[in-house]
């Protein structure tokens, strides 16, 4: 039952966190292709989601797990909410990297040919660059999520009950460390193993689509 429960947290927070990953990755990679105006090289989007995802990825998602959970957040006891937010802002920044990477790897054309049907930018961005970048960003996407599982293991820090530190404690009380830590490893790997198959087979379907 403490597998299941620890189980159950990392789940969680690595689902709320892939969500809110992929809202800010989508923003963020929005904002590094928006178009400068007045002749500037960059607009003031481009700055922000560049500094963003630069510090973001500069420093160790357990630092900012630390930082949401001590200073941010210093009065609440939602663990889960505090975890969530902290992987999903740390998740945002390498999502948006993938995004703007799937957006630029849509023919130029596209763009053109929406504008020349008298789309706006956004709406061609939006009914036509959008799900066509889909397909090419899916599986690094969800190659993020698989990461993202495995890096909610250090929510232990903030006193939070996930896979591994239920492991853990189950090696304190039972004073043996290789079967309760095996055993999460096991559960770990099944989970890993059946969200992979999940994702090729929807990435089938969607080849699939591109055929008819």
């Amino acid at each position: 039952m403490l597998y299941i429960k620890g189980l159950g947290v990392t789940v969680e927070i690595a689902v709320f966190a892939g969500i809110l990953g992929i809202i800010i990755g989508c923003i963020l990679a929005l904002m590094k292709l928006s178009e400068p105006e007045n002749g500037r090289k960059h607009t003031l989007g481009w700055y922000i989601a560049t500094v963003y995802v630069d510090i973001i990825r500069g420093t160790p998602s357990v630092l900012q797990l630390l930082i949401m959970w001590f200073i941010v957040f210093s009065s609440s006891k939602n663990g889960v909410l505090v975890a969530s937010l902290s992987f999903g802002i740390n998740s945002g920044a390498y999502a948006s990297e993938i995004i703007r990477a799937g957006i630029l790897a849509v023919d130029k054309g596209q763009m053109e040919a929406g504008r020349s049907l008298g789309l706006t930018r956004g709406q061609t961005m939006r009914e036509i660059i959008l799900p066509q970048a889909f397909k090419n960003v899916l599986p690094p996407l969800g190659n993020e999520f698989i990461t993202l599982i495995k890096e909610t293991a250090i929510v232990g820090y903030v006193s939070l009950s996930d896979l591994t530190r239920t492991a853990s404690q189950i090696s304190s009380r039972t004073y043996e460390a290789f079967m309760p830590l095996i055993g999460a490893a096991v559960i770990y790997l099944i989970l890993i193993k059946l969200l992979t198959l999940l994702l090729a087979r929807f990435e089938r379907r969607l080849r699939r689509s591109d055929i008819r």
